[in-house]
């Protein structure tokens, strides 16, 4: 059953590289009806900013240059709005990735973004790479307010060759394991919250998530009106 419309202002920044459809289904289906936008007032205007991608760490960020969406992305970390990034969201959000070379993220967190086993002894052999499929969240020490209606070892779909190592690990949220690797599968940082799996293609797992963030942005609404 779909909810109530909510009173949100939702952007999912549209730069030609994410699953769009999925995710404006997955907040219609919480009751908030996001707008499909690369204009940079619309990002002003918005009470919370859902960063999709799907394709190459460069290619994504060469997009989001030409449409001059860099900085004012990187100026949400200092204003009260929510920064959703999503899969390729959340890798774009680190200083760098090792993804066919190397290349400059948002530098948002301080990280970089690697290959599946290029740091251990596994091979695609053992285990395909691209990571494909469900697999267990396991919560980190760092309490995430988005996971207050998701139970630890909670089942998220995954698709992904490359994966984040935030610097500081006091932000990661929750961590996944393929094979002998263990890899963050989820960030909370200020007011940013960002994902390895897709939550739209998760199930009512994954629609837990966008309901929990539209009850956060309510919250922070009605606080501000009462003064």
């Amino acid at each position: 059953m779909k909810h109530t419309k909510i009173d949100i202002n939702a952007v999912i920044i549209d730069y030609g590289m994410g699953n769009i459809f999925s995710i404006k289904h997955a907040c219609r289906h919480v009751g908030i009806t996001p707008i499909i936008t690369n204009s940079k007032k619309d990002i002003e205007n918005a009470d919370i900013i859902i960063l999709p991608g799907v394709g190459a760490f460069a290619d994504a960020m060469n997009a989001l240059s030409k449409l001059d969406l860099i900085h004012p992305l990187i100026d949400l970390i200092d204003s009260d709005k929510i920064l959703f990034g999503i899969c390729l969201g959340m890798q774009l959000l680190m200083t760098e990735s090792y993804e066919f070379g190397h290349h400059n993220g948002l530098g948002i967190i301080q990280g970089k973004v690697v290959k599946f086993f290029d740091q251990t002894n596994e091979t695609q052999k053992e285990l395909k790479v691209p990571h494909i499929g469900w697999n267990h969240i396991y919560y980190s020490i760092n309490d995430c307010v988005y996971f207050n209606n998701i139970k630890d070892e909670s089942y998220m779909y995954f698709v992904h060759s490359f994966y984040a190592i935030p610097k500081d690990v006091n932000v990661i949220s929750s961590y996944s394991l393929y094979g002998n690797t263990r890899f963050c599968s989820s960030i909370k940082y200020k007011n940013i919250f960002a994902c390895q799996f897709h939550p739209e293609r998760s199930g009512l797992k994954g629609l837990e998530i966008y309901k929990t963030i539209a009850s956060i942005i309510q919250t922070q609404k009605q606080e501000k009106n009462n003064g």
